[in-house]
Formats: C-alpha cells, structure tokens, sequence
C-alpha cells in the first residue's frame, strides 16, 4: 500500500466516525527538519560544543560547486 492510498484510508475512516482529516504526507516536514536541526543545536551547546550554523554548508558547497567567473559580473 502506498503513501496516498493509507492517507485516502485514514480520510476516509476518519469521515466515517465524524473525526477531523489527518493531514497530508509531507505537510510538515519543514518544521519537523527545522526543529531536529534546533535540537542538535541546542545539544551541541550542552555538550559544550560550538552549534555550527549555515558557514559548513557554505563551505562545503563551495568546494563542491565549480567557482564562477566573477569578471563577467
């Protein structure tokens, strides 16, 4: 059984005992991704390690994205 098929079930049983409608698949997965991202933050800085942010992605997309001509700009 797929995702969409159990959805389309549990809409469905949830129509016929008068409850409201489970949300979509996939509705909430940016505010689940954000608040792992929160608690392995907040866990660094209890372990007394430094929460990193956005500067290691950056780095390594840089490495592995080819640099751009910037004289063109």
């Amino acid at each position: 059984m797929s995702i969409t098929q159990q959805h389309l079930l549990d809409v469905y049983r949830a129509q016929q005992l008068g409850e409201p409608a489970p949300p979509a698949p996939g509705t909430h997965d940016r505010q689940v991704v954000r608040e792992w991202r929160d608690e392995r933050r907040f866990r660094a800085v209890l372990a007394g390690r430094p929460a990193r942010g956005r500067q290691r992605i950056r780095r390594a997309l840089g490495r592995w994205l080819p640099l751009r001509d910037r004289t063109t700009c």
